[in-house]
């Protein structure tokens, strides 16, 4: 049976190595690391206004609580930890944890957030702050609406469904990653990633999807997306018309047009990638 805290905590590390707690209804002050090193604990309607509040812990669970601007840092180095229902105002959130789940948590201030985390699953967050998921691995999505740049950068083994994400340089360095039913926007899309897969998503993208090594699109559509695919290997199946296309380096595009293509045989064998436009063929 759990241990039932409730109040106002001032001090630093008011409940330091506290093992098998239930805390509710209240207020982490300013003192740093109020939970630090806990073990199996729950958290319900608290406010955490200090910094570093739950380093080192295990089987932490917080919902419909708040981390506010001055949690910075608040969790690192946590396993086994799920957040739901909280608000969520706190810098550089979320670093080198494993198993984390995340349910229907806005991310309002969330710069350098969930860095080199392993087996993440998300449902239903938003997120507005840049550089959102760097390094991290095995990750599950299913909601994400983010406004941020540089978002996913190294990531290996990710999967993202119905979500929307607005910002440039979006899957940097990635490997093994799986985009479906989403909207993506914003310049550089995807540079210098291996298996990236988009699947039934519209994306808008100044020079998208160049420097890759194996790049599928399946039933998706390109708005306002220019100079694409550059120096990549591409298997793309595009509704409409593609703005206009530069230098892949291999593999076959189909689109209902493309508005400007360039094949620099200086550049590229251009022999390795072949131009469907719909009932027509070019090389």
């Amino acid at each position: 049976m759990k241990q039932t805290y409730k109040g106002t905590f001032l001090e630093e590390r008011a409940l330091f190595q506290t093992r098998d707690t239930f805390v509710t209804n209240s207020i982490f002050d300013v003192g740093e690391s109020a939970m630090k090193h806990s073990f199996n604990t729950e958290t319900a309607d608290t406010v955490f206004r200090g910094k570093y509040p739950l380093w080192y812990s295990k089987m932490a669970n917080v919902h419909d609580s708040t981390f506010d601007e001055g949690a910075r840092a608040a969790l690192w180095y946590t396993d086994d930890l799920k957040i739901s229902d909280t608000l969520y105002a706190a810098q550089k959130g979320i670093r080198r944890c494993s198993n984390v789940e995340l349910t229907n948590v806005n991310f309002t201030n969330a710069p350098e957030t969930l860095w080199v985390c392993r087996n993440v699953k998300i449902k239903n967050i938003t997120v507005k702050g840049d550089y959102l998921g760097m390094n991290c691995e095995n990750m599950e999505i299913d909601g994400l609406t983010l406004d941020g740049k540089y978002s996913f950068d190294g990531c290996k083994n990710v999967v993202i469904r119905n979500s929307r994400i607005v910002g440039r340089d979006a899957f940097w360095n990635c490997e093994n990653i799986t985009v479906e039913n989403c909207n993506i926007s914003g310049a550089y899309l995807g540079w210098n990633t291996k298996n990236l897969t988009l699947i039934n998503c519209t994306i808008e993208s100044l020079q998208g999807m160049c420097y890759i090594e194996n790049l599928v699109l399946k039933n998706c559509t390109l708005v306002n997306t220019t100079l694409a695919f550059e120096y990549s290997t591409v298997d793309a199946d595009i509704v409409g018309g593609i703005d206009s296309v530069i230098n892949p380096s291999g593999g076959i595009i189909r689109a209902d047009s493309i508005g400007e293509l360039t094949l620099d045989e200086e550049q590229v064998d251009v022999s390795k990638t072949e131009i469907v436009i719909r009932n027509k063929m070019a090389m």
